[in-house]
């Protein structure tokens, strides 16, 4: 059980690595799909999704403050649930008539 759950942290790791290097680096083929975010927005994003890659596998592979792992976890839910709201908000027509 224990090699499975270092197996879907380590996707999950991978996951938000790229989308945040996608956010990061590379936001004006995002920034022209969707506005909703300036550029310094995205960037910090990104950031914020790659940071918590990093610290999704780190502490808890050097058992260096492992409780940063779950708090980790639980920063990136709340951003893609953020970001997901975001995006559903400013891409639908959710205008009352």
């Amino acid at each position: 059980m224990n090699v499975l759950l270092w197996v879907f942290q380590a996707a999950l790791a991978f996951l938000y690595l790229s989308g945040g290097y996608f956010k990061a680096f590379k936001f004006d083929e995002l920034a022209s799909r969707f506005t909703a975010l300036s550029h310094g927005g995205w960037r910090a994003v990104g950031v914020l999704e790659m940071l918590g890659a990093v610290l999704l596998i780190v502490p808890a592979a050097t058992k260096w403050t492992p409780v940063i792992t779950p708090v980790a976890g639980a920063v990136l839910a709340i951003e893609s649930l953020a970001l997901a709201a975001m995006f559903a908000r400013h891409s639908l027509n959710l205008n009352a008539e």
